[in-house]
């Protein structure tokens, strides 16, 4: 009877089901589909089995399914009450990594490995919880005015602070800089005065520049610097990731060669293909005309979301909403940025295309968060 009656209630009209925002669905679904498309390519001569990491990525993309709809079920309002434990749950993890549970892949302790091949990266779990902090810290203005109380842009400041600090142990560079995007955009849409924004960013870039001054980055991220400002210098050391993926996507012409037909691809040219650079497969086997399809999903996925943000009616979830976006944003710019010699490596995945498991559910978690708003800003 039980069964029967979630069945009932989730074809009834009125359900929160029907509420979604269908354009979104569809845009995320169909990048999935691509997603899991180009995994197959670019996995299956190496990894285990004839269909290569394919059905992993299923089973990621399946519980990111699952996160979706449990996120988009819940009402966003409450979660404005749950955001510091949220967050300090997700800083939990953070502390985790650097102690000898977390583990190393690819030269960043970022990981806590669970065993039967899987393993969790929970600064991904991070920009959901800072985000959820910031929007419950900002979402109350000054009376008479649009901009929060000064105090709590402090703690907001802090919170961020925090949390960055514990990623660039590990170190995660990539992952830092979402933080700060995050924290940028929380800011911007709260409505503080734009000179402290202004001040805030040049900080930002200031520390930065003692960063790079003061040796504290690892040897192999200064390569990547290195390699993404003349990588023409060293084209087999470290620009050889940069000039394999500039000669994947421009070999692709308009139409491409086929799915499972790109040379580069096959051969494994381009390095860690399925995961950071999984946008070079798009283009050199479904050519500039696949690779704009993946540009346009996107790019609907981020306008919705922008929508979604116009349109909430309460503070809390404008400023949720809004900085999702730009997390997404920033993220799909700088990873299809640093395939076209655009930007530097940096090891951010592609939203809902990249192979990756914590990625993947993380992107599904903020997927979720944007249809939650929205299903609830619409009269029942």
């Amino acid at each position: 009877m039980r069964r029967r009656s979630l069945a009932r209630r989730a074809v009834d009209p009125s359900s929160p089901v029907w509420r979604m925002d269908g354009v979104l669905l569809v845009a995320v679904a169909a990048l999935c589909v691509i997603g899991t498309m180009l995994v197959w390519s670019s996995t299956r001569t190496w990894a285990p089995g004839a269909t290569g990491l394919v059905k992993k990525h299923l089973l990621n993309v399946a519980i990111g399914a699952a996160l979706l709809s449990a996120a988009a079920m819940v009402d966003h309002r409450w979660l404005r009450i749950y955001a510091p434990i949220i967050y300090l749950v997700t800083l939990g993890g953070l502390v985790l990594v650097i102690t000898p549970v977390g583990s190393t892949i690819n030269g960043s302790h970022s990981w806590i490995v669970l065993g039967g091949g899987f393993a969790v990266q929970p600064s991904e779990f991070a920009k959901v919880g800072l985000v959820l902090l910031l929007a419950m810290l900002l979402a109350q203005p000054v009376e008479g005015t649009g901009r929060p109380r000064g105090l709590d842009v402090v703690f907001a400041l802090l919170a961020t602070g925090i949390a960055v600090g514990l990623v660039l142990l590990q170190p995660d560079l990539g992952t830092a800089m979402v933080l700060v995007v995050i924290t940028m955009g929380a800011l911007v849409i709260g409505g503080v005065r734009k000179r402290l924004v202004v001040l805030l960013a040049l900080a930002a870039l200031a520390a930065a520049a003692a960063v790079w001054f003061l040796d504290l980055l690892e040897p192999y991220q200064v390569q990547r610097f290195t390699a993404f400002l003349t990588p023409s210098t060293d084209p087999r050391g470290v620009g050889y990731n940069s000039t394999q993926a500039l000669i994947a996507i421009g070999s692709g012409e308009i139409f491409g060669k086929g799915l499972f037909e790109g040379g580069q691809t096959t051969g494994r040219f381009v390095p860690e293909q399925h995961t950071d650079f999984i946008f070079t497969v798009a283009g050199e086997e479904f050519g500039f005309l696949g690779s704009v399809t993946v540009v346009a999903l996107l790019g609907v996925v981020l306008l919705r979301g922008v929508r979604i943000a116009q349109q909430c009616e309460d503070r809390f979830g404008t400023l949720v909403a809004g900085t999702l976006v730009c997390w997404l944003g920033f993220q799909t710019f700088v990873n299809i940025g640093m395939t076209v010699g655009m930007m530097p490596i940096t090891g951010l995945p592609l939203p809902f295309v990249s192979y990756g498991g914590t990625a993947t559910f993380a992107n599904m978690m903020a997927i979720g968060l944007l249809q939650a708003i929205h299903i609830r800003e619409r009269p029942y």
